[in-house]
């Protein structure tokens, strides 16, 4: 099959989007993946080749203090709804006009189209032209459930009512991004965004290990929990420094310390956030990996108890170290939790905190903290609970053991066959 695919997002958003890419391309599929991401421009480098196919679309021209400037605006609105709404209106809606032409191209060169489900505008146009339309979930919380809800679970009843005034609020915020598209096509509105939107008619792919997602009867049947689309280390992930090997084995395993996508590109912030892991890694005893991308600007130098870096491959590194602190995002969560690594949580947006309560459900993670009101003292205390529970790090180890059995790849690619066929 001609296969067109669609994402946008941080590098978390893109990786499973390569990973399910490659799979298909070796399934022998004709592959296009178009990415819009705040860095756009090291996709757009990765070398195509026979069958296999990275564009980028959209790119926002962010400099650091705006940047910084749109994440603190967006972690600290404390209503869940208002904080993904700010986060539509900030980052998406700049590059919606720009994704949809996009979507358009991949929709008159393919037989079949899989986009991330909040690209709407891939949505749109795979409905106009009448190609079939694969949605991807990176994340259980969005889905619709009588057993479960975001905000926790209190029973059937209560659930039901928090999904329906969840959806009259989701329809009312978002509706309007894929209307006016819809409306330039001459189509109808949508009457629900979950039903008409996000999840496909034909399959939906929840890409989360089953380790931590069950699939939920209520749910619609197209909708499949594949696992985990995992990969090995790709180029924009960079490769492990040559002062890691002897900084692990100069001493105990460390804490590696990350706010990945989330982490702040201005100056003065970067050093607030170095100062803040710096200071928490002293007061929990324990030796960090503090991962900034700009440190060597920022008056740190490594000793024999921390050692700064500016990126490390996380499948390389993690499995190395003896937990791990990061902002809750899907992509490092599972990461973490494949390595077999309990994980301390800072959350900057609703949807990370659903993931770090999610591993404090399993046993593997304490209290998710906030990025808003984190402090030195209140990490550390975290980093001790963690550290201090043996029986957190045999369940991480357990959990990490059973997810490197799985291949969300190969599920995946074998459901979209399965429904899809293989136009042979």
């Amino acid at each position: 099959m001609r296969i067109g695919m669609q994402t946008w997002g941080s590098h978390g958003d893109v990786r499973p989007f390569l990973a399910l890419a490659e799979g298909l391309h070796a399934a022998g599929h004709d592959v296009t993946l178009v990415v819009t991401t705040i860095d756009t421009d090291a996709y757009a480098r990765m070398a195509a080749r026979p069958g296999l196919r990275i564009e980028a679309a959209g790119a926002p021209l962010l400099g650091p203090a705006e940047a910084q400037g749109i994440m603190e605006e967006i972690y600290q609105v404390r209503d869940p709804m208002r904080q993904a709404a700010t986060l539509m209106r900030l980052v998406f809606a700049p590059v919606e006009d720009a994704m949809f032409e996009a979507a358009q191209r991949l929709c008159a060169q393919s037989d079949l189209v899989i986009g991330h489900f909040i690209v709407h505008p891939l949505q749109v146009a795979a409905q106009h032209a009448g190609v079939p339309y694969a949605s991807v979930f990176l994340a259980h919380g969005s889905l619709p459930t009588v057993h479960a809800h975001p905000l926790g679970t209190f029973g059937p009843t209560v659930n039901r009512a928090l999904w329906w005034l969840t959806r009259r609020m989701l329809n009312g915020a978002f509706n309007h991004y894929p209307d006016r598209l819809r409306r330039q096509l001459g189509m109808p509105p949508l009457r629900d965004i979950i039903d008409d939107a996000w999840v496909s008619p034909r399959l939906t792919l929840m890409a989360v290990s089953p380790q931590i997602c069950v699939r939920q009867p209520d749910w619609p049947a197209q909708v499949h929990v594949c696992g985990f689309l995992d990969m090995p280390n790709v180029a924009v992930e960079g490769a492990l420094p040559a002062a890691l090997d002897a900084f692990l084995a100069a001493g105990d395993a460390p804490v590696y310390m990350t706010l990945g996508s989330w982490t702040p590109e201005q100056p003065a912030a970067q050093r607030a956030t170095l100062a803040l892991f710096t200071e928490a890694a002293r007061l929990a005893g324990c030796r960090a990996i503090i991962q900034s991308p700009s440190w060597q600007d920022c008056g740190v130098v490594s000793d024999d108890r921390v050692l700064y870096v500016s990126a490390a491959p996380h499948h390389a590194i993690f499995p190395r170290c003896a937990a791990v602190v990061h902002h809750g995002g899907a992509g490092t969560t599972q990461a973490a939790t494949l390595a077999g690594k309990p994980s301390v949580v800072i959350a900057h947006i609703s949807e990370q905190e659903h993931w770090g309560s999610e591993l404090r459900r399993l046993g593997i993670a304490g209290k998710v903290l906030r990025r808003r009101d984190v402090t030195a003292a209140r990490l550390a205390r975290r980093i001790r609970e963690v550290l201090g529970q043996p029986e957190m790090a045999t369940r991480a180890a357990a959990i990490g053991a059973a997810m490197r059995r799985e291949n969300g790849v190969q599920v995946a690619v074998g459901l979209i066959e399965r429904e899809f066929g293989r136009n042979d």
